[in-house]
């Protein structure tokens, strides 16, 4: 399949094709086999380190879904912190499943990190025939759409758990009502910063009315999240 591939592609026009070297699933097994880590298992110096690096990845989509991630989190630490709060045993129900919920949150968007850091697009090279050329001219459009529903799904995550920080805001443990105000202003960046990968890719869409309605539903989400950031620092400052 892959020989086939790579013929009828053209990727071995300029120079000869090493799958090993070429083909993302193999790159991260060998990767994994000199025990490189994926960006999550990275300590957090050395994913930002990898991030100032000339490497492309992580980028933006990655910061994004990690921000998102990192919002999901401190509204689920929010809700365990009220679950153990003296005085409040007969919640620890209520707040366990908040924590839960953004656990949830938390663990899609991790995922999210590592899958943006995948996206590629096939080389470029000379095509020899129109179907060649048909072929390569859709594998790219596969890559592209493929790179812009990635961080249009970050963006619906994103958004989702705000819901968890509005809710630690207004019934969470007091003291920790500014945790779940950053966690806010996280998950909102994330919104927002994927929403930028979403219309930089749509752009080289040529499915236009696929890449109008994508940019539409981003649209409402973004503004969805600008509103209810808001609420939630309405309500933190309200309790400051």
């Amino acid at each position: 399949l892959i020989k086939i591939a790579v013929k009828s592609l053209g990727l071995d026009e300029l120079y000869p094709f090493d799958p090993k070297k070429k083909i993302i699933e193999y790159i991260l097994e060998e990767e994994a086999s000199k025990g490189k880590k994926k960006l999550v298992d990275m300590t957090l110096t050395d994913f930002a380190d990898e991030t100032a690096s000339e490497s492309p990845a992580p980028g933006g989509g990655s910061i994004s879904a990690y921000m998102g991630a990192l919002g999901a989190a401190l509204g689920s630490m929010v809700a365990n912190l009220s679950s153990h709060k003296r005085g409040w045993d007969d919640r620890w129900e209520e707040f366990s499943d908040w924590a839960e919920k953004g656990k949830v949150y938390q663990t899609e968007l991790i995922k999210l990190v590592d899958e943006d850091s995948s996206l590629w697009y096939p080389a470029s090279s000379e095509d020899r025939s129109e179907e060649e050329k048909a072929a390569r001219q859709k594998a790219v459009q596969d890559a592209t759409r493929y790179a812009t529903e990635v961080p249009f799904k970050t963006m619906k995550q994103c958004y989702e758990c705000m819901s968890v920080a509005k809710a630690m805001a207004e019934i969470g443990n007091p003291n920790s009502v500014t945790d779940a105000g950053v966690g806010a202003l996280a998950a909102r960046a994330g919104v927002m910063g994927a929403f930028l990968n979403v219309k930089i890719n749509a752009a080289g869409l040529e499915d236009k009315e696929f890449a109008a309605q994508i940019i539409r539903e981003g649209e409402a989400i973004v503004e969805k999240a600008n509103e209810l950031e808001a609420e939630i620092l309405k309500i933190v400052n309200s309790k400051i």
